[in-house]
């Protein structure tokens, strides 16, 4: 399974290698055809340079599962180390998942939460010991044929989170999926199932980082999540893939009555994203928050946005997007507001702010609303705007070289979303940024 190319019998070895029913096979199978007739999109960015026939589609790890962090092999456990898995478990998580290029190596969970009968597996493990309970949800918000990324992801996904939370139980710390691609020309193609039962909380944190290697990869993950009648669900994505990275991911999330979605996304690295993190408001009262920051630098592209979906009465959405581009990268906003006929007395805001650090960068807007319905307040704003020679000059006046003076400055901007985060990963994030920023201006 581990050589190149997508065939039927790839996608046959990696079923049965996992000991699916029948019915995954049977989705599976038909997804590869979905994919082999799909057109690219015509949309975002340059896709010309990836080769399907390059990638490999599956790459089995020897470790498997592990429960013990000690049990888990050298060279992966020191990779994690470096990144703070371990150390961001003993004091902020309640539990965790570490993916390495197609497996789950590890997993954990606080026996308190097991006991209030808290889900938290591998997809693949999911599907083995709730087969029913993903057989109910797989692909009923993101349907497998939608484009040609999802198809592919259904085809031959692995890895992954399933995570169920009871009705009424609130997970006061976050868990966390950490997914790592580590080897060439590989295809990291999780799928992750997340179901918040009536009245319940989770927030759920997700990183990624890769190495740099010559030669491109690709992740095409697909999340769907289902918030139930009152339910809340935060999805955080600290997002640091390497520049030889295309990450084209879909997230999707349900959102019944009473019910609130929050995405807080970052996008750094990667040579080219597309993702739009998007929510279908279904029941009375249902909202969506979302809040993103796209950063891009040289040879990079960031295309990022958020829908809302409005398909109840009453409910609402706000759309928060910010972006910086610097060394002549681009960053995009592509957003859709849309609300169904007979839908009336909704509330949606979206405000769209750039940031362009030189005269190479590039930063477009495509939002697009769709309307109908009485007693609807939409609401759009965008801006764009340089870091001004005068503002460093103030700065630099009251004693700040010009480098931190731009750091404050990017700093400033990108607030709202470090607010948003725990305290350990906005410091990650910033920390990234600053390195980002390095002679960007």
């Amino acid at each position: 399974m581990n050589h190149k190319g997508l065939s039927r019998q790839v996608v046959e070895e990696i079923s049965a290698y996992k000991n699916e029913p029948e019915w995954m096979k049977k989705v599976r199978l038909q997804a590869l055809e979905y994919f082999q007739e799909a057109p690219m999109p015509n949309f975002g960015g340059d896709l010309s340079g990836l080769d399907f026939n390059k990638i490999h589609y599956y790459v089995k790890s020897a470790a498997g599962v592990k429960n013990s962090w000690k049990e888990v092999p050298e060279e992966i456990k020191k990779t994690y180390e470096k990144l703070g898995v371990p150390k961001a478990e003993q004091k902020f998580l309640a539990g965790v998942k570490a993916q390495w290029d197609s497996e789950m190596v590890y997993g954990s969970l606080l026996k308190d939460l097991e006991e209030q009968g808290v889900v938290f597996l591998s997809m693949d493990e999911g599907l083995q010991k709730y087969p029913e309970l993903v057989k109910e949800y797989f692909g009923t918000i993101i349907p497998i044929n939608e484009h040609k990324f999802v198809s592919l992801n259904s085809a031959v996904w692995s890895g992954g989170c399933f995570i169920y939370v009871p009705p009424k139980v609130s997970i006061s710390l976050p868990l966390q999926a950490y997914f790592r691609i580590n080897a060439k020309n590989i295809g990291q193609f999780e799928r992750t199932l997340i179901i918040a039962d009536e009245g319940s909380f989770v927030h759920y944190i997700e990183g990624c980082t890769s190495p740099v290697y010559t030669t491109d990869s690709l992740h095409a993950g697909v999340v769907e999540i289902i918030v139930k009648k009152g339910a809340r669900v935060r999805y955080t994505t600290v997002q640091n893939w390497s520049k030889n990275v295309y990450n084209l991911v879909t997230k999707r999330a349900k959102v019944e009555e009473n019910g609130i979605m929050e995405w807080v996304d970052f996008n750094n690295g990667s040579k080219l994203t597309m993702k739009y993190p998007s929510a279908l408001l279904v029941g009375k009262g249902a909202k969506v928050e979302m809040l993103s920051l796209a950063m891009a630098g040289a040879g990079q592209q960031q295309d990022t946005g958020g829908k809302a979906v409005h398909l109840a009465s009453q409910t609402s959405s706000i759309i928060r997007s910010k972006s910086l581009s610097h060394h002549g990268g681009i960053t995009s906003y592509r957003g859709l507001v849309k609300i169904a006929p007979r839908v009336k007395d909704v509330k949606s805001k979206t405000v769209c702010q750039a940031l362009i650090l030189d005269d190479k960068s590039v930063s477009n807007t495509y939002p697009a609303i769709a309307a109908i319905g009485p007693n609807c307040e939409l609401a759009h704003e965008a801006t764009v705007s340089k870091i001004s020679e005068e503002q460093i000059f103030y700065l630099q006046s009251r004693g700040i070289d010009k480098s931190e003076a731009e750091a404050m400055i990017v700093n400033g901007f990108i607030k709202p979303l470090v607010k948003e985060l725990p305290m350990e990963y906005a410091i990650e994030l910033n920390q990234l940024i600053r390195l980002e920023m390095e002679g960007a201006a």
